[in-house]
């Protein structure tokens, strides 16, 4: 029976909180932030030099590999590597040639997706553009040397190798998927100078690449923040009446009498410590006091503004401020056990205004 009693109250006690926990609504939502974070691209591909020969003729093996920072939700910059090689020809008579290149890339990217969609780190697709620069080095041209070029001249032709600054800009997309890995497809265009493929056209020269690869987030690029609850309203409860309480009276207690302690600016001129005939009238209060009060004490403390003197001189200053009021105190009766007499120079400032700082503070009590 016993036992009984104690599962009904148990699943009585577990249905009310189930209750009490669906009751609760939701002040704010949780949100999905987005968390600055590292990557890397690898990509390899294929790449055309833009020339006077077939679009195929002038084909050839691409690859690149990019480490980046997407510091905002819509923006990023990466700095990478890319090259392999690159073909040049003619039609009349019908000539290709092939040479390697390296190139030394910095871009800034736009999250197309992010800046039209909104930031949401599943989605699938996401495409972005981007803009930068390069340095290219063109290298192992021997092919280009070695032909028979009695019927075509090549005016740019380079041996040893040649620096070139690119001017680059393409578009791309991440296939996400998971939080950390995305296929990579991207196009991008590279402006040369008109020598890097030895020809002269009279325009820039360009290097086309299609690239696909993989993207890797280093760390994760986002965060989640759990939902804001309304705080449950307090039950409220019926309280017993209290039984009334008799409440014996108090002897009433001797009224002592209290003296609220007295305080007391002397204001001093600048760089002086010279008693001012308008602040004699506190030293006669403070007399007073004292007079009223036999087992009162006086703490008297001296001061400096530090926007004059320095150091030194306001320590010494503030001291002789100290010690002529104190010696005010003593000559109208006041015994010196009475007094204790302090200076702080302007290490310590009381006042905002540097002339409420020339001052000796009289607390009595």
């Amino acid at each position: 029976m016993k036992i009984r009693n104690l599962l009904v109250a148990i699943l009585a006690i577990s249905g009310t909180v189930a209750f009490a926990q669906e009751q609760r609504q939701i002040k704010e939502e949780g949100k999905t932030v987005f968390k600055p974070h590292w990557f890397i691209q690898a990509q390899v591909g294929a790449a055309h030099t833009v020339g006077e020969a077939k679009f195929t003729d002038l084909m050839s093996p691409a690859a690149a590999i990019n480490i980046g920072y997407k510091f905002a939700p819509a923006f990023g910059a990466r700095i990478g590597g890319s090259g392999w090689q690159a073909k040049g020809g003619w039609v009349t008579p019908e000539q290709t040639y092939q040479y390697k290149y390296l190139q030394g890339n910095i871009d800034i990217m736009a999250d197309l997706s992010t800046l039209f969609c909104g930031f949401n780190p599943k989605r699938v697709f996401n495409g972005y553009l981007f803009g930068g620069v390069g340095l290219n080095r063109g290298f192992d041209n021997d092919e280009a040397n070695a032909l028979d070029t009695r019927t075509y001249e090549l005016e740019y032709l380079w041996q040893d190798g040649k620096f070139l600054v690119a001017g680059r800009f393409g578009l791309g997309c991440d296939l996400r998927l998971n939080d950390r890995l995305a296929i990579n497809i991207e196009a991008n265009a590279n402006a040369l100078s008109d020598k890097f493929n030895s020809k002269k056209a009279g325009n820039c020269d360009w290097q086309l690449n299609a690239l696909v690869g993989l993207t890797i987030k280093l760390g994760k690029s986002y965060t989640k923040t759990a939902p804001v609850y309304y705080e449950p309203e307090p039950a409220v409860v019926e309280q017993p009446a209290p039984e009334p309480v008799v409440v014996k009276e108090p002897e009433p207690k001797p009224v002592v009498a209290t003296v609220e302690p007295m305080k007391q600016n002397i204001f001093f001129a600048l760089n002086s410590a010279l008693l001012q005939n308008d602040q004699l009238t506190k030293i006669d209060a403070i007399i007073k006091y004292m007079e009223k009060t036999p087992t009162s004490k006086v703490a008297v403390t001296g001061y400096a503004d530090k926007e004059t003197g320095n150091p030194n001189i306001n320590m010494t200053l503030s001291e002789k401020r100290a010690k002529n009021v104190s010696d005010a105190l003593k000559a109208k009766g006041i015994a010196a056990d009475r007094i204790i007499t302090r200076y702080k120079g302007d290490t310590v400032q009381p006042y905002q205004k540097a002339e409420e700082n020339r001052v000796c503070i009289c607390i009595a009590e």
